[in-house]
């Protein structure tokens, strides 16, 4: 029996001030208005995220310099309660356009009375990465990892509910 190393799953969560269908569009319609900025890998600086609707959609950024860096691919698109899109971002920051190399992120969207909803969020299979414990360790300390990612979320929708 072979005992082959994995890279563990990484997790976040935040609590959104916006009721369950509400709180999936914004993440997915919105996601350049909340997406962090130094958050790229593209050769210029970052002016847009986007998240296309719908199974194979595309998820990328745009740059200042109108370039477009791929990040990954729609896999489940289930409103307004998960969302599940290939990560094909490797160990050096590029994208890796062989999708047995990806890894996946779910995002579950749980209401929590009517108007606030559980986002959570599991990055998973980053084995399957190029570079995947450099991937997960760089994450894991990036300012509290996805955690810090979906507060952003947070504080912008909440910013739009009042």
């Amino acid at each position: 029996m072979t005992n082959t190393a994995t890279v563990p799953s990484l997790h976040g969560e935040a609590m959104v001030e916006l009721p369950v269908d509400q709180a999936f569009a914004f993440f997915t319609d919105s996601i350049g208005r909340w997406w962090p900025a130094e958050y790229h890998i593209g050769p210029s600086d970052m002016v847009d995220t986007i998240l296309e609707s719908g199974p194979a959609g595309r998820w990328y950024e745009r740059g200042a310099d109108g370039s477009e860096c791929e990040w990954g691919k729609v896999l489940v698109w289930e409103p307004p309660h998960q969302l599940v899109v290939t990560w094909q971002i490797n160990g050096n920051w590029q994208y890796d356009d062989d999708p047995n190399r990806a890894s996946e992120i779910e995002v579950r969207f749980s209401p929590d009375g009517p108007h606030q909803t559980l986002v959570e969020l599991e990055h998973r299979h980053l084995d399957r990465l190029v570079g995947g414990q450099a991937v997960h360790d760089t994450i894991a300390e990036a300012g509290g990892g996805w955690s810090s990612v979906l507060n952003a979320l947070a504080r912008v929708a909440a910013a739009k509910s009042r």
